[in-house]
């Protein structure tokens, strides 16, 4: 089954993107974690020479930054492309009760992934963490918005085209 060919853009994009993000977020926030664990025992290893503790105290600063700043690029990049791909869809407007249906669960699902992120991030060991990475907590916690939104406008662009098609 080749995935590429004949690829439009619809719901399961906003699917795939909530999931991604959740998943993505989630794991930034363990390995930060884990790399923080990490970056505490090195400077706490006297054997270990100063110059090695100013490189992973300099990688412990560059990792909130460098991979939240990631994180809402790709956010970005990975919405054009929903909305790149929507423009080569004609639905007919009959489906647009029934896409407004599935935008609805899909809403509830991603305020049920909000909370897990929230929760997650409300840890006591985490809550430090997750302060640093700024984007990604921003868009985690504001997911079923920003999927309402992104839904609502690719409802307008897939329908739209319908009727320009005429």
């Amino acid at each position: 089954m080749n995935l590429r060919r004949n690829r439009k853009g619809s719901l399961i994009d906003v699917v795939f993107l909530m999931t991604g993000l959740l998943m993505i977020g989630m794991i930034m926030l363990v390995s930060y974690k884990i790399y923080d664990s990490y970056n505490s025992q090195v400077q706490s290893m006297d054997s270990i020479p100063a110059e090695a503790k100013a490189v992973s105290a300099g990688l412990d600063r560059a990792y909130s930054s460098t991979l939240d700043n990631a994180v809402l690029f790709a956010t970005v990049v990975t919405i054009m492309a929903i909305f790149a791909l929507a423009t080569l869809v004609r639905v007919h407007p009959v489906f647009l009760p029934l896409y407004f249906l599935g935008m609805i669960v899909l809403i509830f699902i991603c305020g049920a992934f909000s909370n897990i992120y929230q929760e997650m991030a409300a840890n006591a060991q985490l809550t430090a963490l997750a302060d640093k990475l700024l984007f990604t907590s921003y868009i985690l916690n504001y997911l079923p918005l920003i999927v309402g939104v992104i839904g609502t406008v690719l409802a307008i662009v897939m329908y739209k085209s319908y009727a320009g098609a005429q």
